[in-house]
């Protein structure tokens, strides 16, 4: 709707665009040469971006977190307001307001607060620790030595146990297959989304080859050279799951480069995935999609 009035081009970072490509729309827009003078963002816009913002406008104050709708927090509030004005750059000082004037008074009130004192250290159990207590109970999968870990870990009041939910999702997978407590542990540890259909299946496909071969070729789960623009919304999400799953053979390919031998591939065609996806933003209006309702495609039917 903003490049549709004709006066402003917009770049666009949200928090499924490949990592790459969040940082060339940065890019994109920090450059007073291009004509990318509006950043359209979610609050993946406080993701490590280094930006030159004069004034945020937020289109809204809530959030679904995953479980609710809930407004954001003082923290998250700051830390995305204060992406507004930066020393030494074109804009000293920067400025925050809200599409909607009910917003303004939370919006007012949590720059107005001081940020919330951190009394607590989140911790979370290396394999070493969950290999001793897998000794103490040799009966249990890695699914349930994390779960009693978690449960029965007592710490002092500055420490508490990470949340471990994503990693009991994976080791549930992980765990039906008959593979050792240490490759277990790898698999579980590595950057998957598990709500993502796409990428828990390219997980599961990996382990299960490798627990068969232990050599896992790219070409068994994605074939080269069929990447495309994507013409909808929905093929773009599937184009973003795709990226997740050439990320995740790179990242075990330096954990066990020796079963994952096809990293330079896997790599060549994430930068590839990565450069079909901004083709995507330049050519489409860059909104970004409703990603809630769509249904993702299993990976063979986009791979063939």
């Amino acid at each position: 709707r903003i490049e549709n009035r004709g006066n402003h081009l917009c770049s666009v970072v949200y928090g499924s665009l490949p990592p790459e490509t969040r940082s060339r729309q940065a890019t994109m827009f920090n450059d007073e040469t291009s004509d990318f003078d509006v950043l359209v963002a979610s609050d993946a816009i406080g993701m490590g971006l280094n930006l030159n913002i004069s004034r945020i406008i937020f289109s809204t104050l809530k959030k679904f977190d995953g479980v609710e709708t809930r407004n954001l927090t003082v923290s998250e509030i700051k830390q995305i307001a204060g992406k507004a004005g930066r020393f030494k750059s074109k804009f000293p000082v920067g400025e925050v307001t809200c599409l909607d004037a009910d917003d303004i008074p939370l919006l007012h009130s949590s720059l107005g607060s001081p940020s919330p004192i951190i009394e607590q250290a989140g911790l979370f159990p290396n394999f070493d620790l969950l290999l001793m207590y897998s000794h103490v109970r040799p009966s249990y999968g890695l699914h349930q030595i994390l779960q009693h870990f978690a449960e029965n870990s007592k710490l002092s009041e500055k420490y508490f146990i990470s949340d471990c939910e994503q990693l009991l999702k994976v080791a549930a997978v992980i765990d039906e297959l008959p593979l050792s407590l240490n490759d277990k542990y790898l698999f579980t540890v590595s950057p998957v989304d598990m709500d993502d259909d796409i990428s828990s299946q390219g997980l599961t496909q990996f382990a299960q080859s490798y627990c068969k071969s232990r050599c896992v070729r790219l070409k068994e789960i994605f074939t080269p050279g069929t990447l495309k623009v994507p013409k909808s919304h929905k093929a773009l999400k599937e184009l973003e799951s795709i990226h997740k799953v050439l990320d995740l053979y790179v990242w075990l390919s330096f954990h066990l480069e020796d079963s994952f031998p096809d990293r330079e591939l896997a790599a060549s065609q994430k930068a590839i995935c990565s450069m079909i996806i901004e083709e995507f933003l330049g050519r489409d209006g860059l909104q970004k999609p409703n990603l809630k309702n769509l249904r993702r495609s299993p990976l063979k039917s986009l791979a063939g």
